[in-house]
């Protein structure tokens, strides 16, 4: 690290309106742990700050005295560039603000909020828009990575509701980034993950969902994976937009509605979540009961912000986490075979492979209309690598590498920036494909020095 003098610290103490937590202040090693337990960095100092003007300070700190800079938002971050070794971490888990205009239907919203203070403030007007399927996760991280969940086959992608935000730069610039300022940041903004800036507010717009929704979750023993598999993609394709269904391969969680002798063992579960009239709910589902004899089954009416909480458990923080991830366009027969394999070969109890059926509505927007390219994305794959215990590491990496190797023949070679991994810096283009060197030029454009490195990076051209 470069040396920074007490004086500049102190100074920069006195300069903000949030906090700056060093390494030994009390608090700072829970400051400095984030969801992925397999993430251990030890920064410099760690800036929470409390609105833009410390976004300002802390870029242009970092910037005078040649420090790493990392962005912290308010969720998971899998790959942990939320935090960097003996550098400044900004973190925005206090700016967490969420303003919702009923009227217009927009969302105002800051970069620490998760998706559940999201949820909380637009669902008391039953409005949503398409964000993730865990209420921890971050709002930030999710759009700029692209964003998708539940609601993505009837609005699109996250980005495909985003209107404009606000964006402080490498020089400390506050820029508007919409369709009518600044097209070329917002185009980057939408996918390009954080190497543009910070953004300091998201204005989303919003569509009438909810209160309630019907949805829950069926369940076939693992023997009927096959067979339900082939049904599954057969029926997807005749789907209505306002119907998500995705497909989870793991051991059964003890859920009640499970007879305790399948818990712990091999199950494959058909998540589902409609937003139609809640009188057609039973009719809407009723195919996925049909891919197999459910060994158990929780489906009815429940309010959209719970089922945007149902998975929370399966992804608490302080576990080790490595995934690895293909876009897909099918699930081919032979993607079946090596699928049922690697779950007879969980390493452990958390594992699973998921299959989030995304389509419809996101694919019809062109490819180049923002920096998310992989318009053609049927489902979005992840092998979800979860344990807890440090010795497991090795065998629970080898498992997901094992299979994201074999899946790669029946992928479309494409990813989803926000499911990749730390090491997987050589995957950047292909999960931008056709758009990657137009980000190149707008990253050269706003982030010329590359200050904003930490991140699945697009580096600017020399």
């Amino acid at each position: 690290m470069a040396q920074v003098s007490s004086s500049a610290i102190e100074e920069l103490k006195t300069a903000i309106r949030g906090q700056l937590v060093l390494p030994d202040d009390p608090g700072f090693n829970e400051a400095r742990s984030i969801w992925n337990a397999m993430i251990d960095c030890r920064p410099a100092m760690i800036l929470r700050c409390a609105g833009v003007a410390d976004v300002r300070r802390g870029i242009a700190f970092a910037r005078a005295n040649d420090l790493p800079l990392a962005l912290r938002g308010g969720g998971h971050n899998i790959a942990g560039s939320a935090l960097c070794e003996d550098g400044l971490v900004m973190d925005f888990s206090q700016m967490k603000s969420v303003r919702i205009d009923p009227i217009a239907r927009r969302a105002y919203v800051g970069p620490g909020a998760t998706l559940a203070d999201f949820d909380h403030e637009a669902q008391a007007f039953g409005l949503a828009t398409p964000l993730g399927i865990n209420s921890t996760t971050g709002v930030a991280g999710l759009t700029l990575g692209g964003g998708f969940g539940w609601l993505s086959r009837k609005y699109g992608m996250t980005i495909d509701n985003l209107i404009s935000a606000d964006v402080v730069t490498a020089e400390g610039e506050l820029l508007r980034a919409s369709a009518e300022s600044n097209e070329d940041l917002f185009w980057a903004i939408r996918g390009g993950g954080g190497n543009f800036g910070v953004v300091t507010s998201f204005e989303f717009a919003l569509h009438s969902v909810g209160p309630m929704v019907y949805g829950g979750l069926v369940v076939l023993p693992f023997a009927e994976a096959r067979d339900a598999l082939v049904k599954y993609r057969a029926a997807a394709a005749q789907m209505p937009d306002d119907l998500s269904v995705w497909a989870v391969l793991r051991l059964a969680p003890p859920l009640p509605f499970l007879p305790a002798e399948v818990h712990g063992k091999p199950v494959i579960i058909f998540p589902m979540c409609y937003t139609g009239p809640i009188a057609n709910g039973p009719s809407a589902v009723a195919q996925v009961k049909t891919f197999g004899t459910p060994v158990g089954e929780h489906l009815g009416e429940m309010p959209y912000a719970m089922w945007q909480q149902a998975f929370d458990p399966l992804l608490a923080p302080g576990s080790r986490n490595y995934w690895k991830s293909h876009n897909l366009a099918n699930i081919d027969d032979g993607l079946i075979d090596a699928l049922l394999q690697s779950i007879e070969n969980l390493p452990s109890p958390q594992c699973e492979i998921f299959f989030g059926q995304i389509g419809a509505q996101t694919q019809r927007v062109p490819v180049n209309a923002t920096a998310y390219s992989s318009r053609d994305t049927q489902y979005a794959m992840n092998v979800h690598g979860r344990w807890e215990d440090p010795a497991d590491d090795e065998r629970c990496i080898a498992w997901a590498r094992a299979f994201f190797e074999q899946a790669a023949p029946f992928s479309l070679g494409s990813v989803y920036v926000n499911f990749m991994t730390q090491e997987e810096a050589s995957r950047v283009a292909d999960a931008y494909g056709p758009n990657f060197e137009r980000l190149v030029a707008v990253k050269s454009r706003y982030d010329p020095h590359n200050l904003f490195r930490h991140n699945q990076n697009i580096r600017p051209a020399m």
